[in-house]
C-alpha cells in the first residue's frame, strides 16, 4: 500500500474502526483481522470519485464481510468443544475512558451479543456503539431504513434485558479480581466467596485443547468447589498478572511461568455474577500485545 495514495490514507485512518466493527460483530479477533484485509482488497478497487463518505463506505464493506464470515463462524461454534468465549484483546488504558466503547467490548457484553441474530447484531453494533444513521446501516445490511429502525428497536430491547445490571466501576471489578488473585496466591477462597453472587456462573473455554469444565457451573457453592479443586492441583505453580483486556480489568494466568489463560469477570451491584476462564491457546495470541480499537 502506497502511503501517499488517497485510498491507502483513508483505509489507514479508519483501520482501527473497521477492526472494532468486525470484532464486535464476530467476537473473534482472527476473523476480524481477515475481514479488515478483505475490506482493503475491495476498497482498493473502488472509484473514490464516486464515494461521498469514505468512512461510511468502508464500514459498509467491513459489515458485509463480517456478516458473511459470521455465518461460517456460527457453524464452527456448533461443533465447538465446551462453552465458547470471545477472543480477548489487550487494550490500551485510554480505551476505558470511552465508557460506552469499553462496555461494548467487554466479554460480558460480547456474550450478550451472541444471543442476537446476525443482522440484529450488526444493526445494534452500528447504531448503538458507532452511531451510524439508519440510512447508512440500511446500505450495509441490505435492508430499508424503516426496517433497520425496527430491527434496532428489537435488538436494543433484547440487549437491555440481558446486559449487566448496575454496571460495575473499574475499581469494583479490580477489587473482585484482587480477591481472585489472593485466592490463587494463598489458596484461601474466603475473600472471593464474599464477592460471589448466589447465582454466579463460571464459563470455561479451553476448546478441547486443555482440561476444562465443558458445561457452565452455576451457583456460589459449586463455583467455589471448582476453583478450590483447581488451586489444589495448580495453586503453587500458578501466578497472576493484572492487565486490561477488552477495555476492563482482567488477569493473565501463568502456570510454571508459561501463559495458560485469562480470567475476566462480570460484576453487577458489587457482586461477581460471571467468571470467564479462557484457556484455549488459539484465542490467547492478543493478550500480550495491544490491539488498536476505536470508533
Amino acid at each position: 500500500m502506497a502511503a501517499d495514495d488517497p485510498a491507502t490514507e483513508a483505509f489507514a485512518t479508519h483501520r482501527s474502526l473497521l477492526f472494532t466493527v468486525a470484532y464486535q460483530v464476530l467476537g473473534s479477533a482472527v476473523d476480524a483481522e481477515d475481514v479488515v484485509q478483505e475490506t482493503w482488497l475491495r476498497w482498493s478497487r473502488v472509484d473514490l470519485d464516486a464515494v461521498r463518505d469514505r468512512r461510511a463506505y468502508l464500514v459498509r464493506i467491513a459489515t458485509r464481510e463480517a456478516l458473511g464470515r459470521l455465518r461460517a463462524l456460527g457453524r464452527r461454534k456448533e461443533s465447538y468443544v465446551g462453552p465458547w468465549l470471545p477472543e480477548p484483546l489487550l487494550t490500551a488504558p485510554d480505551v476505558a475512558e470511552d465508557v460506552e466503547l469499553a462496555e461494548s467490548l467487554s466479554l460480558a457484553m460480547l456474550l450478550v451479543l451472541e444471543t442476537l441474530g446476525p443482522i440484529e447484531r450488526a444493526v445494534f453494533v452500528l447504531r448503538d456503539v458507532f452511531a451510524l444513521d439508519y440510512a447508512e446501516i440500511a446500505e450495509a445490511v441490505d435492508r430499508t431504513p424503516a426496517a433497520v429502525r425496527q430491527i434496532a428497536h428489537r435488538a436494543r430491547a433484547h440487549v437491555a434485558e440481558r446486559r449487566p445490571r448496575g454496571t460495575a466501576s473499574p475499581d469494583e471489578t479490580r477489587a473482585a479480581l484482587a480477591a481472585f488473585q489472593r485466592a490463587v496466591e494463598t489458596g484461601d477462597l474466603r475473600d472471593l466467596l464474599d464477592v460471589l453472587a448466589p447465582d454466579v456462573v463460571i464459563l470455561s473455554d479451553a476448546g478441547g485443547f486443555k482440561q476444562a469444565v465443558r458445561k457452565p457451573v452455576v451457583g456460589a457453592e459449586k463455583a467455589a468447589r471448582l476453583l478450590a479443586a483447581r488451586w489444589d492441583v495448580l495453586g503453587a505453580r500458578t501466578s497472576t498478572e493484572p492487565v486490561r483486556l477488552n477495555g476492563g480489568p482482567a488477569l493473565l494466568l501463568r502456570v510454571d511461568g508459561v501463559l495458560d489463560g485469562i480470567v475476566a469477570m462480570r460484576v453487577e451491584d458489587g457482586l461477581v455474577t460471571g467468571i470467564y476462564l479462557l484457556r484455549n491457546p488459539e484465542k490467547l495470541s492478543r493478550v500480550d500485545r495491544e490491539t488498536a480499537v476505536g470508533r
